[in-house]
């Protein structure tokens, strides 16, 4: 499995654009919102993520996110993150920011998964793969974000729980075991 941490210049590019996009400064739980996007996408890669997985956890925010208002670049800027990324890393950024969470989430444990796109209301089927992709850096994202603030974990822990559990089946097992151990607590 290739580990974007191998490839220096091209995440050393990433994380300069992240940060002359403003991430650095941002405050997020456990510091900036760079240092998060950092540790999602190294998470990534401890569950072996594929490097398209891993570069979109680094970017994960991009566009900001249905938890995370604040975007780093216009959503006309999608090419320019595709050339810095790859074109299916950056379909997974789109796709993690464009998810309507009230609408998708209660949908994760059925077949077919619908989406909506908070962006643009559309609502549609995403291939299995970015579905599972989806999961990932959803897990990854949840779990440092509730590593880094506890009142957050208190009051979100346990439903972030049943929906990885309700979804398990379309997480690694290593994303599904982290969950298992940060997140089983909540539930007691």
């Amino acid at each position: 499995m290739n580990n974007i941490g191998e490839d220096l210049s091209r995440r050393d590019r990433v994380e300069r654009f992240l940060d002359e996009c403003g991430a650095a400064a941002i405050a997020h739980p456990g510091g900036t919102l760079l240092a998060h996007l950092v540790r999602v996408g190294d998470v990534l890669a401890e569950w072996d993520a594929d490097e398209d997985i891993q570069f979109a956890g680094l970017c994960h925010a991009m566009y900001g996110t249905d938890g995370f208002g604040r975007a780093l670049v216009e959503l006309s800027d999608r090419q320019t993150v595709a050339t810095l990324i790859g074109e299916r890393a950056e379909a997974l950024v789109y796709l993690y920011g464009s998810c309507d969470r009230a609408t998708v989430y209660p949908r994760l444990d059925t077949s077919p998964v619908i989406f909506r796109d908070r962006f643009t209301g559309l609502e549609y089927e995403p291939v299995d793969t970015d579905l599972r992709a989806f999961l990932e850096i959803t897990a990854a994202n949840e779990l440092d974000v509730l590593a880094h603030n506890a009142e957050l974990a208190d009051k979100h822990g346990a439903a972030l729980y049943q929906l990885f559990a309700r979804s398990s089946s379309r997480l690694s097992p290593r994303a599904w075991q982290a969950c298992r151990t940060q997140l089983a607590s909540a539930t007691s």
